[in-house]
């Protein structure tokens, strides 16, 4: 019997390549790659153009039975486009709308998006995570385009009878990883001392092979149809805790100066960085617990584990 189909778009990002490595590993399914750039799934199975900012540049979906949709205008620190909203929405909503019209109209099952815990907010009280079913709050153009993209998407599964899932992880890292993270790991790995040594916030992440399990069991899982769920580790870790970790599994000390949070926060007022201070102090946690209940599913891997395989890839680089 030949394996289900599954379209995975964004195949040359962070989270879609190593869910097709995933899948085609499982082989449970068959993945079809949809790539805007080079990736080196190459010749590993199909892959097929796709660019969001284009929307007539659509893969065919004969006989795709689930489209995992991972590609989408990121958000980003510092934000040239003249109107960002418009421009988080031509690729996040429209183009995401057009994908699974398309996909609708093929017969594809199921349609899993990928969206983003800032749905939710930016921040949440101590001991009050955030939980998948928790009404929405978006506050910046990135997050308002994932949340028109999910409530456009779950209209179009309502008039048409496709299934849709909607993921939202937090910060995402392992081994590749890049952007803030990959910073993260630079400023530790040389001894940098960093004035972060009296966080005491809370936040949630979620290992790369964390997230791609949970998204591998909402493709045939007759609980998921219709669903959102949030995505963690299961485990939160101040800014502290985290760096402190991170140090660890880097084999290196932590250089972290015990300021006062609110020196830090007037400094980064002072500079304008107040976004950056909210992200290094503020918390931001998720339950998990709707996943355990539905799908039966817990975080495969632990959070020392996942560090320990992201900075030894982080170091493994270094080294060529």
């Amino acid at each position: 019997m030949t394996a289900p189909k599954v379209l995975v778009t964004g195949a040359s990002g962070f989270v879609g390549e190593a869910l097709v490595f995933r899948l085609l590993v499982d082989k449970k399914f068959s993945p079809i790659a949809a790539a805007r750039g080079a990736t080196r799934l190459h010749g590993l199975c199909p892959v097929v153009p796709f660019d969001l900012t284009h929307a007539k540049v659509l893969p065919a979906l004969d006989d795709v039975r689930v489209v995992i949709h991972a590609a989408a205008r990121v958000h980003v620190m510092n934000e040239t486009a003249g109107d960002a909203l418009a421009e988080f929405r031509k690729v996040n909503v429209e183009g995401t709308l057009k994908l699974a019209q398309c996909a609708a109209a093929s017969g594809v099952k199921r349609f899993i998006f990928i969206s983003s815990i800032k749905v939710n907010g930016e921040s949440t009280l101590p001991g009050k995570p955030f939980k998948a079913d928790d009404h929405p709050n978006p506050l910046d153009p990135y997050s308002v385009s994932k949340y028109e993209a999910e409530e456009a998407l779950k209209q179009l599964g309502h008039d048409t009878g496709m299934e849709v899932v909607i993921i939202r992880p937090p910060l995402v890292y392992g081994p590749g990883v890049k952007a803030n993270f990959l910073s993260m790991l630079s400023w530790l790995n040389k001894g940098t001392p960093l004035p972060l040594g009296s966080i005491r916030n809370q936040r949630s992440l979620v290992a790369i092979e964390n997230l791609v399990s949970l998204i591998v069991a909402c493709i045939d899982h007759p609980s998921a149809a219709n669903q959102i769920f949030l995505a963690s580790d299961g485990e939160d870790l101040s800014t502290t805790q985290l760096l402190r970790r991170l140090s660890k599994a880097l084999g290196k000390p932590a250089r972290l100066l015990p300021l006062p949070e609110w020196l830090l926060k007037l400094a980064a007022s002072t500079l304008g960085k107040q976004a950056v201070a909210q992200r290094i102090c503020g918390s931001l946690q998720v339950d998990i617990s709707k996943n355990r209940e539905l799908l039966g599913w817990t975080p495969p891997i632990n959070m020392d584990k996942a560090m320990r395989q992201t900075a030894g890839h982080y170091l493994e680089k270094q080294t060529k």
